[in-house]
């Protein structure tokens, strides 16, 4: 790497590039529809000359999109969303490999994690793609200098967007924000197949347990839920769903499992999975309650599901890494409560993440969101993806795969299209 210039960046080992270079070949295979529009952008070059800020997961699949939008002609630069979930080998290959300026190193504090956010915002972006609203968060209020250089941005998670309405509500956004989140592509296949294959993985892996026979507790019956409780029920567990919503407890009913308020439920739980995007699920007076050797996992956002704080204060003593990422917190009656992840994002944290194949359609619907962005005069507030842009996206994956569609005939065209008997 001597006589090289690198783009600004803080990671933990350059050395690791060509680890790291290696995950994200491997990464590659499973992600088609990003390989198409990588080869598209490096052609067309929709995103030359702009400055474009990413907050993300730092992982192999993360690398594929990055990669496509600086094949765009972007001068892109990445800060972790969660630093338990950056892979240091893969930040290091962005740097040496694609002149990414990554700002993330796993497990970094708190003080860190701005830090990094801060340092990507340096760059002075004209479009960002965020995570939870970590990025919009920071233009509004520490570093509100940058909002008249910013254009527009994209936000991928439930939690995000539910901030981005918040703030529009509020009259207190002031840039224009794409829901990518909310795109149907990204709810049925992110959502619901990827998150729920990727927290029951890594409730596995980090603990070792049979699910067959369990009675599994599943906060929220959103997307994120219902993937879940599904493929919790496909592996012989028991489920029962927690929720605030009518309509969604009653589809929880309706889809087969039982539907508790969760003081009635942490009586009955051998594992917990918060999927609701809000604070203080799981508290005290659950843990009270709960069965020796229950499993705390949250697969929602941030770590304010399940109330660490609470957990560690009704705790004679804590046994850190019991298992990786399985803290044991001893109560004074001599249960144990088996945290997973510090109440991070379990499936990113103690799992590896959505699966290539299930964020290669995620990263496509942001990539196309992006040069849709760069193009567009819109006014501050919340905008839908448009739908074109899901179409292509659904229709490049089929053809991947080897699936063929029916076509209308001239004459079902017109019946579609005429109110006429």
């Amino acid at each position: 790497m001597a006589g090289v210039t690198l783009p600004p960046h803080d990671v933990a080992d350059l050395t690791l590039a060509g680890q790291g270079r290696r995950r994200v070949e491997f990464a590659e295979r499973d992600m088609p529809v990003l390989g198409l529009l990588r080869a598209r952008f490096a052609r067309e070059r929709p995103l030359a000359g702009l400055r474009v800020a990413l907050c993300a997961h730092v992982t192999p699949e993360t690398a594929c999109l990055a990669g496509t939008l600086a094949a765009g002609g972007a001068e892109l630069h990445l800060a972790a969303s969660n630093p338990l979930s950056t892979q240091d080998d893969v930040a290091a290959a962005l740097v040496v490999d694609d002149s990414v300026g990554v700002h993330a190193r796993y497990a970094v504090d708190r003080a860190g994690c701005l830090a990094h956010l801060s340092g990507v915002l340096d760059s002075r972006p004209q479009l960002l793609l965020d995570d939870g609203c970590d990025l919009v968060a920071m233009l509004h209020t520490t570093r509100t200098d940058l909002l008249g250089q910013v254009r527009a941005g994209g936000e991928q998670t439930s939690t995000g967007v539910l901030r981005l309405r918040q703030m529009a509500a509020d009259g207190a956004l002031r840039l224009p924000m794409a829901a990518v989140n909310d795109t149907p592509m990204q709810l049925l296949v992110a959502n619901r197949h990827g998150t729920g294959q990727s927290t029951l993985d890594a409730v596995m892996r980090a603990t070792g347990i049979l699910l067959a026979g369990t009675t599994v507790i599943v906060a929220g019956y959103g997307w994120c839920g219902t993937g879940i409780a599904r493929r919790a029920t496909g592996l012989g567990a028991r489920v029962v769903v927690t929720e605030v919503e009518p309509s969604r407890a009653l589809e929880a009913v309706l889809d087969g499992h039982r539907v508790l308020p969760m003081a009635e439920a942490a009586l009955l739980g051998d594992v917990f999975v918060t999927t609701t995007g809000n604070r203080d699920v799981l508290t005290t007076r659950h843990f009270a309650v709960m069965k020796d050797g229950a499993v705390l996992a949250n697969a929602g956002h941030f770590d304010v599901e399940v109330d660490v704080v609470g957990l560690a204060s009704e705790a004679v003593a804590v046994h850190r890494r019991v298992r990786p990422h399985v803290d044991a917190y001893e109560l004074a009656d001599g249960r144990r409560l088996l945290l997973l992840a510090e109440g991070r994002l379990a499936n990113l944290a103690a799992g590896e993440g959505h699966p290539p194949s299930v964020m290669d359609i995620s990263f496509a619907v942001q990539a196309l969101t992006v040069e849709w962005l760069a193009g567009a005069e819109l006014a501050p507030g919340v905008h839908r993806v448009p739908a074109a842009i899901d179409e292509e996206v659904a229709r490049t994956k089929l053809d991947a795969l080897g699936v063929r569609l029916d076509l209308l005939t001239p004459a079902q065209d017109r019946y579609l299209s005429s109110w006429r008997p």
